[in-house]
């Protein structure tokens, strides 16, 4: 039996995305004001920095510009100014723009950058190498290590070369112990870990029910006169129905690239919906068909985003560590962004564990970093936000009416914070109860079947490892989860991991494909059972996104 090695730092990270980062690199900056060392690691569950990170993605600098002042004369990727915002609200076969002055304030992006998240995430990942903070990506964190006393005390990664009947491999190396006096878990959207981590100190308490959506990206390159850098477009209504949280884009990059994709909230009803056939179905509108006819699709992704908000915000801090960007939920539904709000609490965490780390302190509650998010530009901002996505609960047209109300008559400024109590994978309905959609057939040109797109992620997993799509009942998916929702998690999966066949004694069974597995969390959200719980695959596996 081998034994676990341990390497001990002062702060242990969880998570090389903007967050992660921007806390390794405000770790480091605040030792040098000191004239201290402080040790600080990095770990990645992707093969390198950046290849697991999609979003859309509008970036407002700020924080940026908090982070790294100079950011541009270092040559950040982030070059593409927006030059124009459209937003528009869609049937089938029309679109109808919204005047300028009717629009609220989180919809423009005067000021703001288009960017491939992914290229600035890796470029965050050298700078923060150039200060000395030690980043090991293809290690992936799978268990939390408590001490005595019953705080977090570091994290184990998963161990490799464990075949698929639990035996070891020839290639078997046990996990490391990352030891750390803080541990930070920068995990994104539904972290494993700090699932949980929210489970484990309660952190959720009298707070609103957290609510997700799944986001859908392609990046294509189209025909130079289809070309417009620096447009940014966003729509509402088709194809999701009134009473479906949604919404899309289409960003205009450069050197004829756009990026378009789609937002469904995880809180849909319809068991028969599909969010990747309504993508695809998307990209058919006449006015979204005359700028990527003609192009070619380069890169495919899925990620889920934690679009609650402040109001479903668990507690961020407990003994020994801290949650930040996304892994809380610190994304800004209403602006649709939440980049900029990573690197700032990564900021806001790194300051706190450095002023106790000075302070001679460990393992303790770093509750002066959710003080100085209370003092930030960042909690109003997101204050002003607070019932963005509880009025959206209640319907596309009350949503619509009472956000126009709240933000551009108000300013943010509502008397009251609505409730929200019920989680997004018990709003769904039964079968029975709800119209089938049926969905139009890929043409192979502009619309796609889910296997050509996860060939486009560059998925890979060992096919002999443990299936990391656990279940906690085997017998539940066909046994509740067929005869009543009709199998949704063969239409919720954007990546053609869950299937139901027949075997040849005519007995159904949901077969798991986990080698397609793009690590978008979507099943362990959504199932009606919440009998699917995702964990790290061996490290350095899933999809390998070109700076999506």
């Amino acid at each position: 039996m081998s034994e676990r090695e341990s390497m001990d730092y002062d702060v242990v990270v969880v998570g090389a995305g903007p967050a992660g980062l921007a806390t390794a690199i405000r770790l480091k900056q605040r030792a040098a004001e000191r004239n201290q060392e402080l040790s600080v690691c990095v770990l990645e569950k992707a093969g390198e920095v950046g290849a697991h990170i999609l979003s859309g993605a509008v970036l407002d600098p700020k924080a940026l510009t908090e982070l790294i002042p100079d950011w541009q004369a270092q040559g950040a990727p982030v070059t593409v100014a927006v030059t124009e915002d459209q937003f528009l609200f869609l049937n089938e076969n029309s679109a109808r723009h919204t005047p300028a002055w009717a629009l609220p304030s989180c919809f423009k992006n005067e000021g703001n950058y288009i960017v491939r998240l992914g290229l600035l995430t890796k470029w965050l990942g050298e700078y923060a190498e150039n200060l000395g903070v030690d980043i090991f990506p293809g290690f992936a964190a799978a268990q939390i290590h408590y001490d005595a006393q019953g705080a977090v005390a570091g994290v184990i990664t998963g161990d490799m070369g464990v075949a698929r009947d639990g035996s070891h491999t020839a290639n078997y190396q046990p996990g490391m112990l990352l030891l750390g006096k803080y541990t930070v878990f920068a995990e994104g959207s539904r972290g494993h870990l700090g699932r949980q981590l929210i489970e484990h100190f309660k952190l959720d308490t009298d707070r609103n029910a957290q609510s997700y959506g799944i986001g859908l990206k392609e990046l294509w390159e189209i025909p130079a006169e289809q070309a417009q850098p620096g447009l940014v477009m966003h729509t509402a209504g088709w194809p999701l129905d009134k009473d479906t949280y949604g919404g899309a884009f289409l960003y205009h990059l450069d050197q004829n690239l756009v990026a378009v994709g789609l937002v469904v909230g995880l809180d849909y009803a319809n068991p028969w919906l599909s969010p990747f056939e309504e993508f695809q179905r998307f990209k058919t509108h006449p006015h979204l068909r005359r700028i990527l006819e003609g192009g070619k699709r380069i890169a495919y992704g899925a990620r889920s985003l934690t679009a609650g908000g402040l109001l479903a915000l668990p507690k961020t801090v407990f003994p020994g560590g801290l949650m930040v960007g996304c892994e809380a939920g610190f994304l800004n539904a209403s602006r649709i962004k939440g980049s900029h709000a990573a690197l700032k609490t990564g900021m806001l965490a790194a300051d706190a564990i450095a002023d106790a780390l000075a302070a001679g302190r460990a393992h303790d509650s770093l509750d002066a970093y959710p003080e100085a998010f209370r003092n930030s530009w960042l909690y109003e901002e997101l204050h002003q936000a607070r019932n963005f996505k509880q009025w959206f609960k209640k319907g596309r047209t009350v949503g619509t009416l009472m956000t126009g109300i709240e933000q551009l008559v108000l300013r943010g400024k509502f008397p009251w914070s609505l409730k929200q109590t019920q989680p997004d994978y018990a709003s769904l309905k039964p079968a029975a109860d709800c119209t089938p959609i049926a969905y139009p057939a890929p043409d192979g040109k502009l619309t796609f079947d889910r296997l050509s797109s996860v060939y486009l992620s560059n998925t890979h997993h060992d096919e002999d490892e443990p299936v990391h799509l656990t279940l906690k009942d085997a017998s539940v998916p066909v046994r509740i989860n067929l005869p009543t929702y009709a199998g949704p998690e063969a239409r919720y999966c954007p990546a053609a991991v869950y299937e139901f066949i027949t075997d040849d004694a005519g007995t159904e069974q949901l077969q798991i494909n986990a080698q397609n597995c793009i690590h978008c969390k979507t099943c362990d959200i959504k199932d009606p059972t919440q009998n699917i719980v995702w964990v790290p695959p061996q490290g350095g596996e899933g999809p390998v996104y070109n700076g999506m």
